[in-house]
């Protein structure tokens, strides 16, 4: 079973990570990434899982090789899934979270370019804020609905990492800026593996993986994204005791 799990968030550079974490020679990838176990695959059972994940004879083999052993689970859609947290601390609780939140603004409009949506970009928020606008936050099903299906629900981060610190500590969870991790590579991937109490290693493959390219965005859908974020992001500055200055 997986020592650690990659949370989230889509369009953030988690497939990126996948292909970068198994280059260390202490780390085995799982599979495929996206495994979704702990969210929609769950009633597949953990054998199902385990299937997934180098067995005994090579997490031996590794260990004698290099005297540390990590196998990894990326799937960004745990962040917002309402049972995930739970379900994955009722297993492993010891098991380290990596989460890479990238500005919410560019999130949600990556994310739209992958969607076949028939509305403009500035239609879909529209809609989405009013839709936010009526929810009633303390009904989860509801909350997790808007969440798990919107293009600015996958961006509140806050809300969704808050589930995650009731139920793991904050040394079990490394917060990375996407923005850093796409300019300085091999500098975030070494405190990844500081985090995991790894040996430095740099990386010779840092190339980016499932990118999009896409139009500019226009600036005033830009500036009133800025704000309708503002307190969004000012919340999650003081929960994760950093600033990622998306603002500016």
């Amino acid at each position: 079973l997986p020592d650690l799990i990659v949370i989230g968030v889509v369009r953030s550079g988690t497939t990126s990570l996948y292909h970068y974490l198994s280059q260390h020679p202490s780390i085995v990838k799982s599979t495929y990434d996206e495994l979704g176990y702990f969210d929609s695959n769950y009633k597949l059972g953990l054998n199902w899982y385990k299937s997934f994940f180098p067995s005994i004879f090579t997490k031996k083999k590794i260990i004698k090789k290099t005297r540390k052993f990590i196998t990894y689970d990326v799937t960004p859609f745990y962040i917002y899934h309402k049972k995930a947290p739970k379900r994955i601390h009722e297993l492993l609780p010891n098991s380290k979270l990596i989460v890479i939140l990238r500005n919410p603004i560019d999130r949600c409009y990556s994310n739209y370019f992958l969607t076949n949506q028939q509305e403009t970009f500035e239609d879909v928020i529209a809609n989405e804020k009013k839709i936010l606008n009526k929810i009633d936050k303390h009904n989860v099903d509801e909350y997790y609905e808007f969440v798990h299906t919107s293009m600015l629900g996958r961006s509140l981060y806050a809300e969704q990492l808050e589930n995650w610190y009731k139920l793991f500590s904050k040394n079990q969870i490394l917060i990375i800026k996407s923005e850093e991790f796409a300019i300085q590579t091999n500098k975030i991937m070494n405190e990844i593996f500081n985090f995991l109490e790894l040996e430095p290693f740099d990386i010779p493959d840092n190339s980016k993986k499932n990118k999009i390219h896409y139009e500019t965005m226009k600036k005033e859908t830009r500036d009133d994204l800025t704000e309708f974020f503002s307190p969004y992001n000012k919340k999650l500055y003081s929960l994760i005791e950093k600033n990622f200055d998306w603002e500016n």
